[in-house]
């Protein structure tokens, strides 16, 4: 693949020349704050909500959240610009932000940098159809005590030490983490989401967890098909006994969960709460997401 052309600290660069101090702060401390797009069709899907969330995530640390959040919009945009033969092919492309305070706690001069890569499709294609696994870990959640849920960062220890735990009890399985009361958090990468009949979408308390852009993506679109949602504690004994679950990201979109802590999840999954939503996404994005997925496998790294 040719190399792109990436934003660093006002410049554009070959992402292969792309480097980082190992006095930068962000690799010192794991001072990082991250946004993760992608695009349907070549064009930055929800921008503006990832853009509003980094914003959050800015205030929480008390950086320069104007400043910084119109800098990496306007290398969003630029990125698609500069790399017009790439990300308009018919691969569509991960588009992934972060910054550190760079040499200084107060980031006075932070890092920004803005690069991008085709969306790895193979590593997740064959779920839509079969489903994953997940399995509840020992690893717990941060607390809020310790940094917001809603402050979106790379300090991720705990998520690489939960998914290894999963891989342990089940090959392959994803990990969900607890929060320090017990109830459901998040996956290591995605959100988490309960369907039950007769109640609808059951999500984690987006207070207690990072609120997720294409969660919200799932509610808008359940409000379109009349499935209705809500925010609730949900213990791990409550998801096992859910007719659906999922997992919600920006890369997949939507996943079902068909086996849980070893156990089949219900007896029909996929199920067909998850074919309207999935369907209903492709609609909105103008994509068939599993058929594109399909598709590009074979040729996704």
């Amino acid at each position: 693949m040719a190399d792109t052309t990436a934003y660093l600290n006002g410049r554009w660069v070959p992402s292969s020349a792309l480097c980082l101090p190992v006095d930068d702060l962000g690799f010192l401390l794991g001072a990082t704050l991250v946004e993760r797009m992608r695009t349907f069709g070549g064009k930055l899907f929800r921008l503006d909500d990832h853009l509003h969330r980094l914003e959050r995530s800015l205030e929480s640390v008390d950086w320069d959240a104007e400043a910084i959040c119109r800098q990496v919009g306007n290398a969003c945009n630029g990125f698609l610009h500069r790399n017009p033969s790439l990300v308009g092919s018919d691969d569509d492309w991960s588009v992934v932000v972060f910054i550190t305070p760079g040499h200084s706690r107060d980031a006075s001069q932070p890092t920004v940098c803005v690069h991008g890569h085709p969306l790895p499709f193979r590593d997740w294609a064959g779920a839509y159809e079969t489903g994953v696994e997940a399995v509840v870990v020992e690893i717990r959640q941060v607390p809020s005590e310790c940094w917001p849920a809603e402050l979106k960062c790379r300090s991720r220890m705990h998520y690489y030490l939960a998914d290894r735990q999963a891989d342990s009890k089940s090959p392959g399985a994803k990990a969900i983490l607890l929060d320090n009361e017990g109830y459901v958090g998040e996956g290591s990468t995605a959100n988490v989401v309960a369907y039950f009949a007769g109640r609808g979408l059951v999500t984690p308390c987006r207070s207690k967890v990072l609120p997720g852009v294409s969660q919200q993506v799932l509610f808008e679109l359940a409000d379109s098909l009349g499935i209705p949602h809500r925010e609730e504690d949900l213990t791990p004994e409550q998801l096992g006994t859910a007719d659906e679950a999922f997992f919600t990201s920006t890369s997949i979109c939507l996943q079902p969960i068909v086996r849980f802590n070893g156990r089949p999840l219900a007896e029909e999954n996929p199920g067909p709460i998850f074919n309207q939503l999935i369907a209903a996404w492709s609609k909105l994005v103008g994509v068939e997401i599993r058929e594109q997925a399909k598709q590009l496998a074979t040729r996704s790294g």
